[in-house]
């Protein structure tokens, strides 16, 4: 049977709320991406510091996860929009990470629009699958699309 894992990383807490209704409606195995260093100081002052990180391609440390990947066929893949694409914790994940042979399934937290997020991943993720990706739009704090359209998505999970 195959085996499906819930992959997210989360500084405002949204793809932390979108990673947890999945979670609850399908039962699955969940990890979350940490960076060693939490991002500090005020919102804009992040903003600031994850554009530069996105622009140079920095990739900051992250914990080690809770999880061995190998142990799943499916991620699901929680993912922040960070300056049109996926957020630098991200990046480092993708990296570090061997994806090959595996399916991916992004949902992708935003405030405003994806930009090139999911062909970012597909560059980087060679040898995976990426499909299914979901879009969810956030206007401030509170999802933009009706629940029962995420209920739906991760019912096809």
């Amino acid at each position: 049977m195959e085996k499906k894992l819930i992959v997210y990383y989360s500084y405002t807490n949204n793809t932390k709320k979108v990673a947890e209704k999945i979670q609850k409606a399908t039962g699955l195995d969940i990890c979350r991406i940490e960076t060693v260093k939490p991002y500090t100081g005020d919102y804009n002052s992040v903003v600031d510091q994850g554009k530069q990180e996105v622009d140079s391609g920095h990739k900051p440390a992250i914990k080690p996860l809770s999880v061995n990947l190998e142990d799943y066929d499916t991620i699901i893949l929680g993912i922040p929009v960070w300056w049109y694409t996926y957020a630098p914790a991200v990046a480092t994940f993708l990296f570090e990470y061997d994806l090959s042979g595996k399916t991916i399934v992004p949902f992708v937290t935003n405030g405003g629009w994806i930009g090139h997020t999911i062909k970012d991943i597909k560059k980087v993720c060679k040898n995976t699958i990426v499909t299914n990706e979901i879009d969810i739009r956030f206007d401030t704090d509170k999802m933009a699309m009706p629940e029962s359209n995420l209920e739906k998505w991760s019912a096809r999970l």
